[in-house]
C-alpha cells in the first residue's frame, strides 16, 4: 500500500489583538500543497468576532495604518462556528496527510488551535496517542525551517526576496500571505533536496 503523500496546509490568520479569546480572528486562509509545488486547493474566511472579546487598542491603531488588509479582514463576515466546520470538511477532503504550517508557527497556531478547540473540541496541538485529530504531527513553523535551511543567511521576514515568495506581495490579507507562504514553503523544501543531495565525483 502507497504511503500517503504529505499535503502542507500552509495558513495565515489577522485577528485584532495578540490573544485568543481575548481578541477575536477577523480572518483567516491557508493554501494546500505539495513538496513539489502542486497546489491542491484554498481556503479563505472572515469570521464574526467572540462576543465576549474586545480589540486591542495598538492593533486596531496598526490596522489604521493598513485600511485595505483592514477592510478585507472585516468584509461580510460569518459564524466562526460555520466557517471551522467548513474548514474542517476541506481539510479532510484533501488528497493527502495534511501538515498545519505557519509562518511562524508560535503566531498562527495558538489562533487555530484556540478556535478549533472551542467550536468544534478538536484541537490543532494533539498528542500522539490521540486518533481524532484534524492535522497530522505538530506543525510546521516555516520561519524555523528557513532559518535551518538556511543557515545566517535567512532575512528578516519582510526582506525575503520576492521570488521566495512567489511574487505575492505581503499584503496583510490572509490568503495574500498565506499564497506567499506556501511558495516560500516550497522554495525552502527544494534548497534542502539540493543540499542534501549526494554529489558525484
Amino acid at each position: 500500500m502507497p504511503k500517503a503523500r504529505t499535503i502542507y496546509v500552509v495558513t495565515d490568520i489577522e485577528a485584532d489583538g495578540p490573544t485568543p479569546g481575548e481578541n477575536s480572528m477577523l480572518s483567516f486562509a491557508s493554501v494546500a500543497v505539495g513538496e513539489d509545488g502542486t497546489e491542491f486547493g484554498s481556503f479563505e474566511s472572515v469570521l464574526q468576532s467572540l462576543p465576549e472579546a474586545a480589540p486591542h487598542e495598538r492593533t486596531l491603531a496598526w490596522f489604521k495604518t493598513q485600511p485595505e488588509a483592514y477592510a478585507a479582514a472585516t468584509r461580510d463576515p460569518q459564524s466562526a462556528e460555520f466557517e471551522f466546520k467548513r474548514y474542517r470538511h476541506w481539510v479532510r477532503a484533501l488528497p493527502g496527510k495534511p501538515t498545519f504550517a505557519a509562518h511562524p508557527l508560535m503566531f498562527d497556531g495558538p489562533w487555530i488551535d484556540y478556535y478549533l478547540r472551542r467550536f468544534l473540541q478538536q484541537p490543532l496541538f494533539v498528542m500522539p496517542w490521540q486518533t481524532d485529530r484534524l492535522f497530522y504531527g505538530a506543525g510546521l513553523c516555516i520561519r524555523s525551517f528557513a532559518k535551518g535551511v538556511l543557515g545566517s543567511h535567512v532575512p528578516q521576514p519582510n526582506n525575503y526576496p520576492a521570488a521566495w515568495l512567489g511574487d505575492h506581495a505581503h499584503t496583510h490579507r490572509a490568503i495574500d500571505d498565506a499564497r506567499g507562504y506556501a511558495h516560500l514553503l516550497v522554495y525552502l523544501m527544494s534548497v534542502a533536496r539540493q543540499k542534501s543531495a549526494p554529489v558525484n565525483d
